[in-house]
């Protein structure tokens, strides 16, 4: 977890550790995670403040790019991106407000998906720019992001940025190739670049050659415009208070931005607005874009001699992306310098094309997609079929997907039905208002011909009902006919089945 997302009782630093907090919450997107499964293992280095896209300003030191040393990692989100590609961990989070969650995924062989503004909430992330802010995720394929994705997208009430957009919009095989692009000379990255293109026109896609001017001209305003002073806004005071405390480069970049008023926020906001009604011309061409996720690849020691222009170079692909509300997967695209660095190119959409842009991607990634989506229809259980128990096959053979790990309301008896033939012992659930009490339980996700399918097989006395939860939620799941408690133990104090077959050898 990149570390300016909060974990509860783990230091935040942002990489600055005169800024360090402890926070007593999760970040609403790591709770969401945890709630359904997930294991935090450590936080990850970044660029102080996340503000950069190289991965070298941090007192902690440059994070090692784990495919090519020596070469730069990426950033902000350096340590989240290095830590998927050392192979620590399968999937991290990071964050992107100007391209953090996919260049280090360019650099290092990983996809990086940059959700929807407001898909995922902020809230519990140190802010960079707080109204262009995304978390974003690096995986090592196509198919692990948008298990991601089902997972921790979602409606937070209590973060002012958050949306209620979905995933799903349709986006077709329509791809804008730019007609003219500059690779700052790079000997390498036309070439694969090219390649990309070529690979998509054999997967079956269109391309369409479409101008990026009003898109390059939207991303000089993320810094060159009073955007800049909204980083200022989230730490400054921290900044003025404590100078010697920041990154020298980070310092520069946070007290220049102190320089922009009101009317030339106006402008700028002008200026946005029209070069995102020119886009949107582009986008009734196209369905979506291919561009190179950076022009160029840096060694660490140029970036160290060269700070500032070497990192506005690579986001000259990545800065306009949360500006014109767009969202954007970044993908391997072969290796330069002879094979031994790697590379990559972004797909990009309108908001909400998530969905249809990671299939996409996983095309030219050459990944089957399977993906088990937000409408799939979720299944509360309570006994032999919970992970790693006897009848979990059931659910794991028909591709179901863990939601979250929670509890009833506290209105049910829970009783341990007898062994039956080749049939393992079972609980039964049933709810009483005057002596019931909360049961742990698992709730996981089957596609609709995959629930029925699992439902028609449920021998009585069980059977599928609407379960209530602690939350107030009422979900379908396991429920029992009242004679499936004759002569059966109740274990209602216990709270939860495996509690049961732990207490019981014979179980």
């Amino acid at each position: 977890v990149k570390d300016n997302i909060d974990i509860a009782g783990w230091p935040t630093t942002a990489a600055c550790p005169e800024f360090s907090y402890v926070p007593a919450e999760d970040a609403a997107v790591v709770k969401r995670l945890r709630d359904a499964g997930a294991i935090p293992i450590g936080k990850g280095n970044l660029d102080q403040f996340a503000t950069g896209l190289v991965g070298t300003r941090s007192p902690y030191g440059v994070a090692r790019n784990a495919v090519a040393p020596g070469w730069l990692p990426g950033g902000s989100s350096s340590g989240s991106a290095s830590s998927v590609a050392a192979g620590l961990c399968v999937f991290s989070l990071g964050t992107d407000t100007a391209g953090s969650g996919r260049v280090p995924a360019a650099f290092q062989e990983l996809v990086g998906w940059k959700p929807t503004k407001g898909l995922l909430s902020t809230r519990g992330v140190v802010p960079a720019c707080r109204s262009l802010d995304c978390v974003s995720v690096f995986a090592n394929s196509v198919a692990d992001a948008a298990v991601i994705m089902d997972v921790a997208a979602g409606f937070d009430v209590l973060d002012p940025y958050s949306r209620k957009i979905g995933v799903d919009k349709p986006a077709g095989r329509r791809i804008g190739v730019p007609k003219a692009l500059d690779f700052s000379g790079d000997p390498d990255t036309p070439g694969l670049f090219a390649d990309a293109v070529e690979r998509l026109r054999s997967l079956g896609f269109e391309t369409e050659e479409i101008d990026l001017t009003p898109f390059v001209e939207a991303a000089k305003l993320l810094y060159e415009g009073p955007w800049v002073a909204e980083r200022w806004a989230a730490v400054g005071d921290f900044v003025a208070g404590k100078p010697d405390s920041v990154f020298p480069v980070t310092r520069r970049i946070l007290e220049a931005s102190q320089g922009w008023d009101a009317v030339a926020t106006f402008r700028a906001q002008d200026k946005l607005r029209e070069f995102a009604r020119q886009a949107e011309q582009v986008w009734e061409a196209v369905d979506a874009l291919l561009l190179p996720t950076t022009p160029c690849l840096y060694q660490v020691a140029r970036v160290l001699e060269e700070p500032y222009q070497t990192n506005a170079t690579l986001g000259r692909y990545t800065n306009f992306m949360n500006l014109l509300d767009l969202c954007a997967v970044a993908i391997p695209a072969g290796r330069a310098r002879g094979g031994t660095v790697p590379w990559g190119v972004t797909l990009a959409a309108r908001c909400g094309c998530d969905a249809a842009l990671l299939e996409i991607a996983a095309t030219f990634h050459g990944e089957a997609w399977e993906r088990n989506p937000q409408g799939g229809i979720p299944v509360v259980v309570c006994g032999a079929h919970l992970e790693g128990l006897a009848l979990h096959w059931q659910l794991a053979d028909r591709g179901a997907r863990l939601v979250s790990r929670t509890r009833t309301a506290p209105v049910y008896r829970m009783f341990a039905m007898p062994c039956e033939g080749n049939i393992p012992p079972r609980p039964a659930l049933i709810r009483d208002e005057t002596k019931g009490a909360a049961i742990e339980v698992e709730v996981w996700s089957l596609v609709p011909a995959d629930f029925g399918d699992f439902v028609s097989k449920i021998p009585a006395p069980l059977g599928i009902g609407k379960v209530l939860l602690e939350d107030g939620k009422e979900l379908p799941g396991f429920i029992a006919e009242p004679r499936a408690i004759e002569g059966a133990e109740e274990i209602t104090a216990l709270g939860a089945w495996r509690a049961f077959l732990g207490k019981s050898p014979s179980a």
